[in-house]
């Protein structure tokens, strides 16, 4: 499969550009004109150019856009208004210019012939895999509306899950931005200004003053290179991401490092967690469901586990005995899975182990300011000493010999 970036117009004269996955130009333009839309331009482009330009365009719709449309269709469905309309009305009220638009290839598929759950599938870069899944077996029971109601619910504690990371790493980013803004201020204003008045008062500069100057000289001629850092390194983390033998090595160390780990570990959790409760609900078997499940878990070495697990699971294991091999399940989800087989309550289990591990995260939240306060204040504090002794000895040696 190539990939190819297209420029496209609608009925309705909006413009559309973006990529796609197609085994050749004439596949592309057969994909495009059956989703009712009129081919302007197809090129052929980069995998990985492709992939950037796709995960840009897929940024601007939130979560909270499926969440409400996924709502909005429920109690439409519920209502008995069919399909096609209620896709209509949503599409009328969507304020998202590009969920406009995605919705309206949906909508333009169904109108083909493709089941609803097939034209969610051609849009998956937005649509998350157990949305597609749901509807599937909505579409096979005849409860839509249910299944539409049931992921919506649990995407809305995805985003509160979500809200919680953010609110944990308010502090620590805040603390960061402002400490470094503060230090580059110090290096590039004020030190060059200090440094440049003891020279010309004759004054011999200590070892640790020198060190600042050198300092300071290196921020002034190099200061482009100060916010270049962080784009780098984070443009490197991602081109790591095509590489599986170190994404794998990265994702161990996260659910290591202290303080990262409070915070990666219990998301983690909670995902498994909840995606199980609520796959297992819908009827899903346990080795379908881990399968889905481990291509939305971010995290190598999860992804590892669970797909070992559900080989196990298939081979015949228990759930609990497949999960116990593997370290990154604590004692708890194991002694609750094997609970749930026993009694039957599987779904019950998953529902309290999601609950748990995200008031976990909640919590840890919440402490998170608490716990890294000092650690802030340690370290400002070690960096402003250093640099407030660095001007205070050479000032001391100049009044000194004044008092002389």
């Amino acid at each position: 499969m190539n990939y190819y970036t297209y420029k496209t117009i609608d009925d309705e004269g909006m413009i559309e550009s973006g990529t796609i996955e197609g085994a050749d130009i004439a596949s592309v333009y057969d994909e495009l004109s059956a989703k009712g839309l009129h081919v302007l331009n197809v090129k052929l482009s980069n995998r990985i150019i492709a992939d950037i330009s796709a995960k840009l365009k897929a940024s601007y719709i939130k979560r909270t856009d499926i969440i409400g449309f996924a709502n909005n269709l429920s109690v439409m469905l519920k209502a008995g208004v069919p399909l096609l309309s209620a896709m209509s009305d949503i599409i009328n009220m969507a304020e998202n210019r590009h969920f406009h638009q995605r919705i309206l290839e949906v909508k333009h598929s169904i109108e083909m012939g493709m089941g609803f759950s097939g034209a969610l599938e051609t849009q998956k870069d937005i649509f998350p895999d157990i949305l597609v899944t749901l509807v599937k077996v909505g579409e096979e029971t005849g409860r839509l509306d249910k299944s539409l109601s049931d992921v919506a619910s649990h995407l809305q504690k995805m985003e509160d899950l979500s809200t919680a990371i953010k609110r944990a790493l308010i502090y620590p980013a805040f603390a960061i931005v402002t400490t470094g803004g503060a230090l580059i201020f110090w290096l590039v204003y004020v030190l060059p200004k200090i440094m440049t008045s003891l020279k010309e008062m004759g004054v011999k500069l200590p070892l640790l003053t020198r060190i600042l100057l050198h300092v300071s000289e290196f921020a002034q001629t190099f200061w482009y290179l100060i916010p270049l850092v962080p784009i780098v390194i984070f443009v490197t983390v991602k081109m790591l991401r095509y590489n599986d033998f170190i994404m794998y090595y990265i994702d161990a160390a996260k659910l290591k490092f202290p303080l990262i780990k409070l915070i990666v570990y219990n998301k983690l959790l909670v995902l498994f967690s909840e995606q199980l409760h609520i796959l297992v609900v819908a009827g899903i078997t346990i080795d379908r469901s881990l399968n889905i499940i481990s291509k939305v878990m971010n995290n190598a070495v999860f992804q590892r586990a669970i797909n070992a697990s559900k080989e196990a699971v298939a081979t015949g294991s228990t759930v609990s005995d497949a999960l116990k091999a593997h370290s990154v399940f604590p004692p708890l989800v194991i002694r609750m899975v094997n609970i749930g087989e026993t009694s039957g309550t599987l779904d019950e289990q998953f529902a309290f182990l999601s609950e748990h591990y995200l008031k976990r995260l909640d919590d840890v939240s919440k402490k998170m300011e608490k716990m890294i306060e000092p650690v802030v204040i340690v370290i400002v504090g070690l960096i402003f000493a250093v640099i407030i002794v660095g001007l205070m000895m050479p000032l001391y040696d100049l009044v000194s010999k004044m008092g002389k």
